[in-house]
């Protein structure tokens, strides 16, 4: 089974916010693969199915984005889980641009908590990623906490939305070939 971990905060308030861009390309994949709605079980929304061949989870841990790693707990588990192979995180990322996507097999948390969580639940950092560009403030004198957590400018909204179609193939990459192929084909500049 693959497992797709989308990083981001539950709640209206957090809806439209830069933290949750993950959870916005995890509606997006569970649209275009024709997935069951969400359901919430515990402490997670998860949905899944059957994507190319392959068994394929979804899941939003609804614990906030500093202590997603708790749904990684119940990943490990299972014993046939590998996740340097079968865990792909989504998140977001205000070191790239909005619209530029990042495939990574494995890196740093670089500050951000959801990925810091996920890197302690796992004890390693050898996890791919899919880092999902929402640009950095203007203004050094804004807060990084306050910005991932306000809604995008219209424009850095629409450059994100319209690399999701991107994002798609390179999930379903991912699921059939792994990393690698996907991080050749799929990271945009």
């Amino acid at each position: 089974m693959k497992a797709i971990l989308a990083l981001g905060n539950p709640g209206r308030r957090y809806l439209d916010t830069r933290h949750n861009v993950g959870w916005w390309l995890a509606d997006r994949l569970g649209r275009a693969w024709s997935l069951p709605p969400f359901i919430e079980t515990g402490d997670t929304a998860r949905t899944g199915g059957t994507v190319h061949g392959h068994g394929v989870e979804i899941i939003k841990p609804l614990s906030y984005v500093n202590r997603c790693g708790q749904a990684v707990h119940q990943l490990l588990r299972d014993e046939d889980f590998d996740f340097h192979e079968d865990l792909l995180v989504l998140v977001d990322d205000v070191w790239l641009s909005p619209g530029q996507i990042r495939w990574r097999r494995r890196g740093s948390a670089g500050g951000h908590n959801g990925l810091a969580s996920v890197e302690q639940a796992l004890e390693s950092p050898e996890y791919s990623r899919l880092r999902i560009g929402v640009g950095r403030p203007h203004d050094e004198r804004i807060d990084l906490a306050e910005w991932v957590l306000a809604a995008m400018s219209g424009a850095d909204e629409e450059e994100v939305l319209a690399t999701f179609g991107r994002a798609v193939l390179g999930v379903e990459c991912w699921i059939q070939e792994g990393i690698d192929p996907a991080m050749n084909r799929y990271n945009r500049n």
